[in-house]
């Protein structure tokens, strides 16, 4: 491995991305307006996907898609806030390039931010779990279901 290559995360890092993200949240994001006060830091376990891992990392100011360089894998160094357009099953998502000392580079694509106010700290986790289960399905081509009611469960159309 050289000075300009990344190494990847054996095992799933989002023990670690939940304490730098909570440090952040002690530390830096401390009375900003747009801080959803109720919530607190919450990053799903993260499953590999084409050997990178990749999960959903919820904090007081945003929910986003996170990736980490998975086992045996070496990411080239590359310059923060760069975008990347990824192909997930979901469809293509745009990623920028995050660091931080205590994890390295990793790429979050933003989900929501800020936050919406009335949500619940358990909606909250529940969004993020289900967020990263909905980029790693395949997408629905079915054209008779809208995207509000594949949310919510409900057919197009067959409301009287």
């Amino acid at each position: 491995m050289h000075n300009d290559e990344l190494p990847g995360f054996d095992v799933s890092p989002h023990r670690e991305v939940q304490l730098a993200f909570k440090a952040i949240a002690a530390h830096e994001m401390q009375g900003l307006p747009f801080v959803h006060p109720q919530m607190d830091v919450y990053a799903t376990p993260f499953t590999l996907f084409e050997n990178q891992w990749l999960g959903c990392v919820l904090t007081p100011w945003m929910l986003s898609l996170h990736i980490y360089p998975g086992p045996q894998q070496c990411w080239p160094v590359r310059r923060v806030s760069e975008r990347l357009g990824l192909q997930l099953p979901y469809g293509e998502m745009t990623f920028t390039v995050g660091e931080l000392p205590a994890l390295g580079q990793y790429l979050s694509c933003s989900l929501m931010s800020p936050l919406t106010p009335d949500l619940s700290p358990q909606q909250g986790v529940q969004l993020a779990d289900n967020c990263l289960k909905m980029v790693l399905s395949l997408p629905v081509t079915d054209a008779s279901v809208s995207r509000r009611a594949l949310l919510f469960g409900q057919r197009g159309a067959q409301h009287a």
